[in-house]
Parts: structure tokens; C-alpha cells; sequence
């Protein structure tokens, strides 16, 4: 079942080698890394198990600040985050929120038009060189 504003794609990797690459990619736009959770390392410290589970939280606020200053409560959304997971069957999957669903999420428009173009482009080709092979 997809979730609203959620973009999933398919890994040609796996868990570890899709979150390795789009880190790197993040980095290289550029992009801040402010933490890295591991899920399913956090369940295992409980006593559960979960399948990889990893998330990167990330960003720029040369991009996250004019969000903010339009609509300060978006930066409950932001920093950026993206998950890269295992299903039940061993695909691997990276998701991320679209840009532009948490700027409509938020009641933003076209004043964040530009920001939130270039955004969702940087966040786009981060993820299909994640995700696929050169």
C-alpha cells in the first residue's frame, strides 16, 4: 500500500550498498548529514528482530531555510529523510517524502515553486544512482 507523498524505488542493490550509495550521493549535492538510524539494529538491542531498516536524515538550508521562513511548522518535515528497507520478500527499497507533497502538505506555493524544483531533482538523481547500476 503506497502512502501519501511517499516515493519508493526499487533497489538494484542491497539494504547496506543502497544506503552506502545514496549517502554518498547526499554528500556530494552538497547536502548535510545530520544522523543515520539503524532500525533494525535499534530492535535487535531490544530483543526484536526487523529487517534492514536504515534511515539518513539530511539536507541544506540553503534550500530547508526559505521553506521555513514561508511555513515555519515545515520544518517539522525537514530536515530531510529517506529509508532505505527490505521487504518480506528481500527487495530492496529506498523512500523518500516528494518535495513537493510536504510544500502541499504545509499550504506553500508557488513562491517555493523554484526551491522545491530543484529539490525534488537533487533528491531524484541521488536516488536512481543509489538504486541502479552505472
Amino acid at each position: 500500500m503506497a502512502a501519501d507523498g511517499l516515493i519508493s524505488i526499487k533497489s538494484g542493490f542491497g539494504p547496506q550498498e543502497t544506503m552506502k550509495r545514496f549517502e554518498t550521493e547526499v554528500r556530494a549535492k552538497g547536502m548535510t548529514v545530520f544522523a543515520h538510524i539503524d532500525h533494525a539494529a535499534g530492535a535487535t538491542d531490544v530483543g526484536l528482530s526487523l529487517r534492514p531498516t536504515d534511515l539518513l536524515i539530511f539536507g541544506n538550508a540553503k534550500a530547508g531555510t526559505p521553506l521555513m521562513q514561508a511555513a515555519q511548522a515545515i520544518g517539522i518535515d525537514l530536515p530531510l529523510k529517506a529509508l532505505v528497507w527490505q521487504d518480506a520478500s528481500g527487495t530492496t527499497w529506498l523512500s523518500y517524502n516528494d518535495p513537493a507533497w510536504l510544500t502541499r502538505r504545509h499550504g506553500l506555493d508557488e513562491q517555493t515553486k523554484t526551491v522545491v524544483g530543484a529539490m525534488t531533482a537533487a533528491l531524484s538523481a541521488a536516488a536512481t544512482k543509489a538504486t541502479t547500476a552505472p
